[in-house]
């Protein structure tokens, strides 16, 4: 039958994409169904007014150099074939945290914030190294972790709330699914992925990444079908049968790996017997919804950030003493902000100046706007971003030459993700593991976070359902 398969995997995300690889690979017979027409998920890019622009996150992080071994980035290239060369990676100059107490810099050498923090929280050198001690020694990715939220941890080792609310601020909006805390393993994972090891950018942005997933895509034989959104995931009896899409086209497999997300993958899970049915019967708890979204202006300059003294590459702003990482009650909160300078990078293949502005925002909000007040704060938005960046430096003045503003709206249209959440429900599944046989989740709602995690989260899940059995 041309559409049976052994494994049908739902997404050409980053996840959906290594996990299709890895099975055909291994002679699997898989199909990618891909809602839309371009790959990437939320890690993707697009073209406006013949510029080509990067979205979701401002770096890949996880750096290490060649040859380093048994690291996030090297497994998955190695699980891949994927040559470390290809990437051609760029590392971060420095990031920073920005808070109006204290600014502490930090780059890919770990001494750099070890020195920042001996500097302005001497009382706290012992504790934080103890801590680190911990987080390296601490299996972040065993699939039967339990869930308990990281601060109760960091407070066993630090006493100062300024300090921990500064080192949070990058991890959490880099990848909490939780508001103001998140769980320990999720937090383990991004303290190494962005203090141990680091920011960089393959030259190229993210679209090298995603030409070289299609390549190997196109070399394991594995079928990638575009414009195929999943209206249902079929079962019977307790087992996954296939997948129904919603130009009417039904896919078999007696295993199905979803990126979609938890909540997103049960809403379309239904009986066999009631896919003709105008009521579906789908008896397994729904998963909580992220609250977590963002909206973010990108904007083109006449001149390069270099060009007034600014070497930052990533500044994460928070204007007190408490990092409020929550969902706003208004569009989107300014009292902080993650900043970007894509040119600040060691080596700039940009052509013009480009700096990036994230907010936290509320889906809701944005949802209920009318288009003309939807199109009037979506530029309040970008007036804020550029204060944002006038207020870190006093000496930023350049022309902006073209803007482009996205909201969760924008999010959810693009990944279908419910109110454009972008880390996902708190109901992870680390084993992937769904309560139907052979329906798993890959992603996010896995546990893994990035570029190199969602990756990584697709072999380990392909490694394990796909596979090992």
């Amino acid at each position: 039958m041309d559409n049976k398969y052994d494994v049908i995997v739902i997404g050409a995300g980053m996840s959906g994409l290594a996990a299709g690889i890895r099975l055909a690979m291994f002679g699997k017979k898989v199909c990618i169904v891909e809602k839309h027409i371009i790959t990437g998920g939320l890690n993707s890019y697009y073209t406006r007014s013949k510029r080509d622009f990067d979205v979701g996150l401002h770096a890949m992080t996880n750096f290490v150099e060649k040859g380093t071994r048994k690291r996030p980035l090297t497994k998955l290239l190695k699980q891949l074939r994927i040559p470390y060369d290809s990437l051609e990676l760029e590392q971060q100059k420095n990031s920073l945290i920005h808070f109006p107490d204290f600014k502490l810099k930090f780059n890919n050498d770990f001494e750099l914030l070890l020195s920042q923090i001996s500097e302005y929280f001497p009382h706290e050198v012992d504790g934080f190294n103890k801590f680190v001690e911990y987080i390296n020694e601490y299996n972040e990715v065993a699939l039967d972790n339990k869930t308990f939220m990281a601060k109760d941890v960091a407070r066993k080792f630090l006493k100062d709330e300024y300090l921990i609310e500064m080192i949070f601020c990058p991890l959490l909006i880099y990848g909490s699914a939780w508001e103001d805390d998140m769980d320990f393993s999720q937090f383990v994972i991004m303290f190494k992925s962005i203090y141990l090891e680091g920011f960089c950018r393959p030259k190229g942005g993210v679209r090298t990444i995603i030409n070289l997933l299609l390549n190997k895509l196109e070399e394991s034989g594995c079928e990638l079908k575009f414009r195929s959104e999943v209206k249902n995931i079929i079962k019977k009896d307790g087992k996954v049968k296939g997948v129904v899409l919603k130009k009417g086209d039904i896919l078999y497999a007696d295993k199905v790996i979803s990126s979609m997300g938890h909540p997103e993958t049960i809403k379309v899970l239904c009986e066999e017997d009631d896919l003709d049915k105008e009521t579906q019967n789908n008896d397994q708890r729904m998963p909580k919804v992220g609250p977590l979204s963002f909206c973010e202006s990108i904007v083109c300059l006449d001149m390069k950030p270099s060009q007034f003294g600014i070497d930052d590459t990533i500044v994460f702003y928070n204007n007190s003493s408490q990092y409020h990482y929550q969902k706003p009650k208004d569009l989107y909160d300014n009292r902080s902000a993650v900043v970007c300078f894509p040119n600040n990078f060691t080596n700039d293949d940009l052509e013009e100046g480009i700096a990036r502005v994230t907010f936290m925002a509320n889906y809701n909000k944005w949802h209920e706007l009318e288009k003309p007040l939807y199109k009037e704060h979506k530029s309040k938005v970008l007036c804020d971003s550029l204060e944002i960046i006038q207020s870190i430096y006093e000496d930023f003045s350049p022309q902006v030459t073209f803007s482009d503003v996205f909201t969760p709206t924008t999010i959810k249209k693009y990944t279908g993700h419910f109110d454009g959440t972008v880390y996902g429900s708190t109901d992870k599944l680390r084993d992937g593991k769904t309560k139907t046989e052979g329906l798993f989740l890959c992603g996010t709602d896995q546990g893994f976070l990035g570029i190199v995690g969602s990756m990584l989260s697709g072999i380990s899940m392909a490694n394990l359902h796909g596979l090992m059995e």
